[in-house]
């Protein structure tokens, strides 16, 4: 099982390690050039982009923590430092929008006239293609492989989407003569920012907080009702994240059934839940005498 799971957070590694490239690739063209041409969407737009980059160093050190092998002190395993890490993503975002939203106050309050030129068109189009890839590419590896640093990084990268859509839109009104748009896009990019990191944070603090899972309640109950000797099913209770799921629930057996049967009844819907369901990592059976 330690080997699976280090095979698991190596390829997490990997496809992480390839997004910071393009990332802080992206990044540095956008500051570089938003800086020279005096666009503060853009800038604002590239520091985003570094974020990301930042983001991708995050969530390399929390799958370091998270594939540690169960031991001692944590007997359930590591995998909520990935959740946990994912919560810091979601901090760096807060802290960006914050300071980009004082940045567009100061554009609107002291105006600077940009300079734009085909370039600039160029480029922003040019990278927006690079984050919609990585941001395709970065869901879909963090839905097939369960993770929540991927998918709350891609959710990342599709914000770095809309606010490159953003600034096109403010690069135009700009070349039509309304240069206030500039700083206005940037603080409406901020905002987008904000609301991103708020659905990281929502996300990450119901695994921590034990918010139940998503199940089919019905699903569970009607597997454990057709196992052999069960009178009844209620209780049921679930907790973790998709791909580390803990489930406990009470079952209801004859009041004179012996201690072996109900141990291999326990076993049995154990068995059969893990086999049905994807992801469950555990499941507690509270053996119950039904009253007649």
């Amino acid at each position: 099982m330690a080997v699976d799971i280090h095979k698991h957070y190596q390829r997490i590694r990997k496809i992480l390690l390839i997004i910071l490239a393009l990332n802080w690739l992206v990044a540095l063209i956008k500051i570089v050039y938003g800086l020279s041409s005096r666009c503060s969407s853009m800038t604002a737009d590239g520091f985003h982009s570094l974020s990301d980059g930042t983001s991708n160093v995050i969530g390399l050190l929390g799958i370091h923590f998270a594939c540690q092998p169960v031991d001692k002190d944590h007997p359930y395993g590591h995998k909520k430092y990935e959740t946990l890490f994912s919560l810091a993503i979601s901090a760096m975002l807060f802290i960006v929008s914050f300071n980009l939203i004082k940045q567009g106050w100061t554009r609107l309050l002291q105006p600077i006239l940009p300079q734009i030129d085909i370039s600039s068109f160029v480029i922003m189009i040019i990278t927006l293609a690079v984050n919609i890839w990585v941001m395709r590419y970065e869901h879909k590896k963090g839905i097939n492989l369960k993770s929540d640093i991927l998918i709350s990084d891609s959710m990342h990268t599709r914000a770095d989407i809309f606010t490159s859509v953003s600034v096109i839109a403010s690069l135009i009104a700009i070349k039509l003569g309304f240069p206030l748009i500039d700083p206005i896009i940037t603080i409406l990019i901020s905002c987008f920012i904000g609301f991103t990191a708020f659905e990281i944070a929502k996300q990450s603090s119901d695994v921590l907080c034990d918010t139940a899972v998503f199940l089919d309640d019905r699903k569970i109950m009607d597997i454990v009702l057709k196992t052999k000797g069960v009178r009844a099913c209620h209780k049921i209770r679930s907790r973790g994240r998709i791909d580390d799921i803990y489930i406990d629930l009470h079952v209801q057996v004859k009041p004179n059934m012996h201690i072996d049967d109900a141990h291999q009844i326990s076993c049995h819907i154990e068995n059969a839940i893990k086999s049905a369901i994807p992801g469950i990592t555990d499941v507690v059976v509270h053996m119950e005498p039904q009253e007649n």
